[in-house]
């Protein structure tokens, strides 16, 4: 089981109910080293300074906003740590809302909330109280010197808690160019594409889903270790393309669906 990595406690009205936070997610992405062609050494990568090309030590260094080409506000790395929220061991939740209504785009990262000593009660007590409404709770940690907005949410027999973007982060869909406007759409057009949605629909299972490209590079790197010869095939790029006719297209798809025996709703995935 993952270790704790902060220690609190949930805060909202008069109620606080103890807590550990632990991480939600591992990364499973393949890691490489850098080294040198030949004879395998370690590459170091060092800072140097554009000007001269010197090497820079850790205390040369200090933080610097861009205000125009090659001018900068130099900031101390102590008058940044004087503006650090204050520490906080307290999850304190200021709103509860409807978890549908929070847009997916916000969520950054996510961890599991576990109850502390003597919290049990009160935390199996928040948990289904918002099952039960179906509500989140908007909150606001501090965590490394950084305060986050952050989403508490049920999920199964547990509580998460997930950071947020702020708003002004987040990049909305009016301020996207090259969106379709004024399209017309038939309403037979309509009725095959819903058709093939439904034909298509099942019910969501994450473990179906798999990184194929981590696979076939991790087999690469096995096979190459018990040092076997590859040949390099290059790899077909698909091309993207106008589909010439559009109604042509939602009938060959839904009749390729129906001949798998999906057409009748959802998918069997047993």
């Amino acid at each position: 089981m993952p270790r704790a990595i902060w220690n609190g406690a949930i805060s909202f009205g008069l109620v606080n109910i103890p807590v550990k936070l632990v991480t939600a997610t591992q990364s499973k992405k393949v890691s490489f080293r850098e080294i040198r062609r030949g004879d395998n050494s370690r590459i170091r990568h060092r800072k140097v300074a554009a000007a001269d090309g010197e090497e820079v030590t850790q205390d040369e260094i200090v933080k610097g906003y861009e205000i125009g080409p090659d001018r900068y506000v130099v900031l101390d790395p102590e008058e940044l740590r004087a503006l650090d929220p204050q520490r906080s061991r307290a999850i304190d939740i200021e709103d509860f809302v409807d978890l549908a209504e929070i847009e997916p785009l916000q969520y950054e990262s996510s961890y599991y909330l576990l109850p502390g000593d003597m919290g049990s009660k009160s935390y199996e007590l928040l948990r289904r109280a918002m099952e039960e409404t179906g509500k989140a709770g908007v909150a606001r940690f501090t965590l490394r010197s950084r305060q986050y907005l952050a989403v508490l949410r049920p999920v199964g027999n547990a509580l998460a808690v997930s950071t947020l973007l702020y708003d002004d982060e987040v990049i909305k869909p009016e301020q996207l160019d090259g969106l379709p406007e004024d399209v017309e759409v038939a309403d037979r057009e309509l009725t095959m594409a819903s058709s093939l949605i439904e034909s298509m629909t099942t019910e969501w299972d994450p473990s179906r889903y798999h990184d194929e490209h981590r696979q076939r590079v991790l087999e690469l790197i096995e096979r190459k270790a018990e040092g076997e010869d590859l040949a390099t095939v290059p790899e077909q790029e698909r091309e993207a393309g106008d589909v010439v006719d559009l109604m042509a297209a939602l009938e060959a798809s839904l009749s390729a669906a129906k001949s798998e025996g999906k057409g009748g709703g959802q998918r069997d995935t047993a």
